[in-house]
Order: C-alpha cells, then sequence, then structure tokens
C-alpha cells in the first residue's frame, strides 16, 4: 500500500462480512485488536493496515468480501484529491471490459508491459463511441495492472455495470457531504412526466446522473441520447462512465451550464433538473443580455428562474421540462413578472408539490414545476396544480395520476389533491403558484354529519374530563414535607437509574432496526412511541417496561410519566427510573418529580429547565401512604391527558366548522339566525326610546 488510511467501524463490519455490533464485540473480547489510531472516543478510527492483517489472522479460512477490500486498496493507492479520477478511470476500463470482452481476454494474457503500452487507447476508443469525447484515461499504468486485473476479475464475476456502481456509491458515501443524488422515487416521478417518447433528454446539473438513469431505465423508453452538464469535474467523469455503462449515447460536459452552456444549439425532447438553489452568484451581471432570458430578465436573488428559463431554452418546440424547484420560488414579489409570463405564454403547465421528506435533509416541501416549450401561438387557458403533502406513502402515483388525466383533458379536479386551475385566476397581483392556495378541500369532509358527529365526541370528551379531576381534602395540619435526595434512595437501592448514549457515524450499535424509540418529546407530549431504529441511532437496547418512571432531560417544566406499557427502547436526553415497586410507588415518583417543588433542585437555562434526577427529592413516605398519593397523581395524569385529547379535537372541530361555512357545506342554525334577529331588534327597540 502506498498510504495506510484510515477506516471507521463500519468499514471493518465490511471487510469482516459481519455486523456493526461484532466489530464492538471484537473490541471487548479480543486484547489484540488494533487500538484506535485517529477519530473521538465514540467514534474511533483505525488504521487500514492494522485492521487487515487482524482479520486476516482471525478468519479462520471464512473468506471475505473482495470487491470491499478492493474498495479500500484503492484509497490507500492513491493521495485522497486523485481518488476521483482513479475511480473515474476504472469506469472507462469497465466499460471497454463490457464493449471489448474478447479484446481484453486476449491482450490480459500478454505482460504488463505489453498491457499497459496499449490499453489506454484501446480503453479510450471503447468508450467514444458512448461518451463522446471522453478524457484520456491518466492512471491506466503499468504499475496499476496488477489492480486492473482485480476489478476485471471481479467485473467477471459481479459484471461490469454492477462492479463500477459498487465503486462509485463508495465513492459517494466517503464524500456524502458534496455528492447528492435525487432520491430514486423523485426520479422517476420527473422521469414518466416526460411523457412516454422522448428521444434526446438533457440534465443541465447532472449529478450523480439519477435524473437521466430514470429517463433511461423507464419501460419502454425510446430515450437515444443522455446529455448533462455539471459544475463539479470529479461527478463529471463518475456519472459519464456509469451512464455508459447503461448502453446509450452518452455526453457529459464540465461546467457551469448557466455561464458555460456545454449545449447552447442543441434542442431536445425533455429537460430533467435539480439545479441549485438560493445561487446568490449565479452570474446576473455578465448574464444581463443573454437570449435565454424569453419570460424576462431573473432578479439577482431568483437563480432558480434562470434555471427555468435554461431549460425552456434548450427543449423543441413542445418539448417538455421537469425542474425541481423550492416553494418560495411560487411566491416571491420579485418574481411575479416571470411567472406570469410563462402562464401568459402557455409555458407552465403544471406545479405539483411533494411531500415534505420525499428529498432528505430537506426542511421544506419541494415542488415540481412542468414546462412546455410553446409549439404554436394557441396559449392553454388552465395550469395543473397538484398537491400531494398528505400522501407521503404513494405522491409519484397521486400525481403521475393527475398529471395523465390533465393531458388527456379528462377533467384533473380531485378535492383536496389537484384542480386544473383557470389561467385568469392565477394572473392576479401575486401570481403565487403554490398549489394549496386553489385547493378545496374534499366535499365529505366538510358534510354536515362529521360536523355533528364531532361535536358530539368534543361534548362527551368534556363530561368525561370533569368526571377525572381527583378529590382531594385539607391536610389537618399543613406543613411542609421532609424530603430525601433521590440519590440516596438509589445508594439504598430502592431505584435504579438508566440512560440512553447516542450512536456517532462509524461506531457500532448494539440495537437492532425496526425497533420503536420513545423520545423525550413523546414524554413531554404525552403520546406514543413516534420513532424508530436506526432513524434514531441509539447505543444500548434499553426497553421501557410497565411501571417505569421516564424524565426529559430538558424541559420547560418538570416532566415525570409513568409507562403504562412495555416495548420501546429508551431514546436519547431521557432519564429512566426503575422504582422497587415493594419500596416506592411509580406514581408517587412521578408526581413529586413534576411537581414545582423540585424546581431548586434543577439548573434553570433561559427558559428550560436542565434536569439531573439524582439531584430531586422525594418524601421518605410510608409504600401506604405513598400509594395514596400516587393513586391521586394517577387521576391527575389521566386528567391532563382527557385535556390534551379535548384540545386536539377541539382545534379540528374549530377547523371542520370553519371550512364547511366558508365552502358552503354548511350554515349557520336557524337558531342562530332568529337569537341575532331577535338582538338586533331589541336593540332597536332602545334606542328609538326617548
Amino acid at each position: 500500500m502506498d498510504r495506510d488510511v484510515q477506516v471507521t467501524a463500519a468499514d471493518i463490519a465490511r471487510l469482516g462480512d459481519v455486523g456493526r455490533a461484532a466489530v464492538s464485540n471484537w473490541r471487548r473480547r479480543h486484547d489484540d485488536f488494533p487500538q484506535p489510531v485517529g477519530g473521538t472516543a465514540t467514534s474511533p478510527a483505525f488504521s487500514l493496515g492494522e485492521i487487515k492483517e487482524w482479520l486476516l489472522g482471525h478468519s479462520d479460512g471464512k473468506p471475505l468480501p473482495a470487491r470491499e477490500w478492493l474498495w479500500q486498496d484503492l484509497r490507500a493507492g492513491v493521495p485522497e484529491e486523485e481518488l476521483a479520477d482513479l475511480i473515474a478511470d476504472l469506469g472507462a476500463f469497465l466499460v471497454y471490459l463490457d464493449r471489448e470482452d474478447d479484446d481484453w481476454a486476449a491482450l490480459s494474457a500478454t505482460d504488463d508491459a505489453a498491457v499497459a503500452a496499449v490499453l489506454p487507447e484501446r480503453v479510450l476508443a471503447a468508450c467514444a463511441a458512448p461518451m463522446q469525447n471522453p478524457p484520456p484515461p491518466k492512471c491506466l499504468i503499468r504499475d496499476r495492472l496488477p489492480l486492473l486485473r482485480r476489478v476485471a476479475a471481479l467485473a467477471t464475476e459481479d459484471g461490469a455495470k454492477e462492479t463500477f456502481t459498487f465503486l462509485r456509491e463508495r465513492y459517494f458515501e466517503l464524500h456524502s457531504k458534496r455528492m447528492y443524488a435525487t432520491p430514486e422515487p423523485v426520479a422517476r416521478l420527473m422521469a414518466e412526466l416526460c411523457g412516454p417518447s422522448p428521444e434526446v433528454v438533457l440534465d443541465p446539473a447532472c449529478g450523480s446522473g439519477a435524473l437521466l438513469k430514470a429517463l433511461r431505465d423507464r419501460p419502454g423508453n425510446q430515450v437515444r441520447h443522455l446529455l448533462g452538464q455539471d459544475a463539479d469535474e470529479a461527478t463529471t467523469r463518475l456519472t459519464a462512465a456509469h451512464l455508459a455503462l447503461h448502453a446509450a449515447t452518452v455526453r457529459v460536459s464540465h461546467g457551469d451550464s448557466l455561464r458555460q452552456n456545454a449545449f447552447p444549439g442543441t434542442r431536445v425532447d425533455a429537460v430533467v433538473c435539480n439545479p441549485p438553489f438560493n445561487d446568490r452568484a449565479w452570474g446576473y451581471e455578465e448574464l444581463t443580455a443573454d437570449p435565454r432570458w424569453e419570460y424576462g430578465l431573473p432578479p439577482r436573488m431568483e437563480s432558480e428562474l434562470a434555471w427555468i428559463q435554461h431549460a425552456l431554452f434548450q427543449l423543441k418546440p413542445g418539448g417538455t421540462a421537469v425542474v425541481l424547484m423550492p416553494p418560495a420560488v411560487a411566491g416571491r414579489r420579485s418574481g411575479r413578472r416571470i411567472r406570469a409570463q410563462l402562464i401568459r405564454r402557455g409555458a407552465l403547465k403544471a406545479v405539483i408539490t411533494l411531500p415534505l421528506g420525499s428529498i432528505p435533509n430537506m426542511a421544506v416541501a419541494l415542488a415540481l414545476w412542468v414546462l412546455r416549450r410553446p409549439a404554436d401561438s394557441q396559449t392553454p387557458d388552465h395550469v395543473l396544480m397538484v398537491d400531494t403533502s398528505d400522501r407521503p406513502e404513494d405522491f409519484a402515483r397521486v400525481a403521475a395520476a393527475a398529471w395523465a388525466r390533465f393531458e388527456a383533458g379528462a377533467g384533473a379536479d380531485e378535492p383536496g389533491v389537484s384542480r386544473a386551475v383557470p389561467s385568469i385566476e392565477l394572473l392576479d397581483d401575486d401570481v403565487d403558484l403554490t398549489p394549496a392556495r386553489y385547493l378545496a378541500p374534499p366535499s365529505a369532509d366538510l358534510s354536515p354529519e362529521r360536523v355533528t358527529g364531532q361535536r358530539n365526541r368534543v361534548a362527551d370528551f368534556l363530561r368525561l374530563a370533569a368526571e377525572l379531576v381527583p378529590t382531594v381534602e385539607s391536610a389537618p395540619e399543613p406543613k411542609d414535607l421532609p424530603m430525601v435526595p433521590l440519590a440516596e434512595l438509589l445508594r439504598r437501592g430502592m431505584l435504579t437509574i438508566h440512560h440512553q448514549s447516542p450512536v456517532r457515524p462509524g461506531e457500532p450499535s448494539e440495537v437492532a432496526d425496526g425497533l420503536t424509540v420513545l423520545t423525550a418529546e413523546d414524554v413531554v407530549d404525552g403520546t406514543p412511541p413516534t420513532a424508530t431504529t436506526p432513524d434514531v441511532a441509539v447505543q444500548h437496547e434499553i426497553i421501557v417496561r410497565p411501571g417505569d418512571v421516564l424524565v426529559p432531560n430538558i424541559a420547560r417544566r418538570p416532566v415525570a410519566r409513568v409507562a403504562g406499557e412495555g416495548g420501546p427502547v429508551l431514546g436519547l436526553r431521557l432519564s429512566l427510573l426503575r422504582p422497587d415497586p415493594a419500596l416506592l410507588d411509580p406514581h408517587f415518583v412521578a408526581g413529586f418529580l413534576s411537581g414545582s417543588v423540585n424546581l431548586r433542585n434543577y439548573v434553570t437555562v433561559g427558559s428550560r429547565a436542565q434536569v439531573d434526577v439524582r439531584r430531586a427529592e422525594l418524601p421518605p413516605l410510608p409504600i401506604e401512604e405513598q400509594r395514596g398519593y400516587g393513586e391521586t397523581f394517577r387521576k391527575l395524569a389521566e386528567f391532563e391527558a382527557s385535556l390534551r385529547r379535548v384540545a386536539t379535537l377541539g382545534e379540528d372541530l374549530i377547523q371542520l366548522i370553519s371550512d364547511g361555512l366558508t365552502h358552503g357545506a354548511v350554515r349557520p342554525s336557524t337558531e342562530d339566525i332568529k337569537n341575532t334577529e331577535h338582538t338586533e331588534n331589541t336593540e332597536n327597540d332602545v334606542k328609538e326610546k326617548p
């Protein structure tokens, strides 16, 4: 190896073909397991050379995954800044293997000097057809021939496409902060919205090539040419090789599409794009007079409208563009003139709001804008508005179905989901293109029967809540109760305290995936568990049992709740108290920990209390007396839960009646109208008296 790189626990698990928990066990059980050489205490890093030696010595003849070992050898074989070039050249080599397998079989039988002399030229020739002007390979040299032979052997076993997909994915994982791929469900939806038969397609900000590949992989596609451009050179080369291995003519160019358009004279059937958002340096000054701005000069702070017009510029008449946009573009005042022009000239066909979370790491719900370059002077008089916010499970199907109905002229209106909005309705002073603004809620949701049923439910819960208020009586001699710190009860063995630890990146977890996790927010809100592993990365499988007392470590007011049901894993920022039921009543403990009497024992940070449960205090009462307190505290907890339920139902009822009145599904009762008339007549009579 040229250099000894560092590997994480996750890397070690892959090299050993085991789970991450096994690596943690190895570290505890084997004294000769290598010591960390970097990282942190919670996320250590190890020497690759030492780990490989240890794994080989402890494998007991078990075959180890060849491709994982190859990947780590690639990392160790070149400086970090050259790794992208090496992976890209291996991609070109795999394109050659995929297309000229017989030629490699004959060539590889010769010595390394002979192979190195002709291989770069043959790889370049094999890549020229699918890639169009590929860059000459830099890394296919004699010194790396043993590595190339390993790659070829792996491709023989797994396939050239699968081998490069693996290497590319590992590289993207290593550089996850700079590499981004549009999620597959969104990519497939964008491909479907482009129509059934585009032959030449373009992505001017192609990144990893996910959108182009979705078009290429769509069943029944007729794609002949994939065109792409990206500002990141390493990404460009990797994407070119990846797409070339999927048998379409590919041309992927390096450069900023707005400033250095690689296809200025090319017109395509479809454009798909997930452009950079909120780019303040997109080229406003130097591109002011650019011919692409047919619908108006994009404002300095509206780079997204520059990408919209760039996409339209590249289309043939009648071609379709699907562009991913942040929601603010639909309503910013600075962009309303361009939005109005897109509508008036028939370029904007649809706006589709995606569910929050469909694009990871985005705090807002993004939208797809579907555009079409006008083919004639006829201007469409409707724009399709679709909101899939409430359909996270099947948003792609819902959006595609609404688009298909709209395109077929079969009526796209579905209450609460989609509507073909007349263009004139959009062309007000704001030209706001937010779909939810134009969609009526489903009419069935506003029925008088539902309003009456919801009203009766609220009334029933109010009656039930009143019955849950516990009765108390005056103490014969009011006085402060003597208190004992919880730490003392812990020392006496009357309870135990448990805390959860987070999992750091690269650190193994002992917890299986798919388990429910009780979070601090769940305890504060009094709700069932809302999270699962591994979305919440916890270190230990601490299972909550019935009767456990749960205390958030930070809260606006002291909170403690008794677990009614067991099963979930303890989440982060929680203290779990497990009292001995023969000595401590759980509801008694939770009640006093929630009381303001313990505020003096907590540290206040701003408007929140930072809770150290060991400093909390309880009165040392006999267990029989504790149970009396505990029963009252339990009733208070039920009363609180009932009030929360009433509040939720009441908010729903308010919104339901308001929507029913404003949408005409219900009207004020005759009794209310009569009472209003009676009140007005009475007031008039009073005014007329002398």
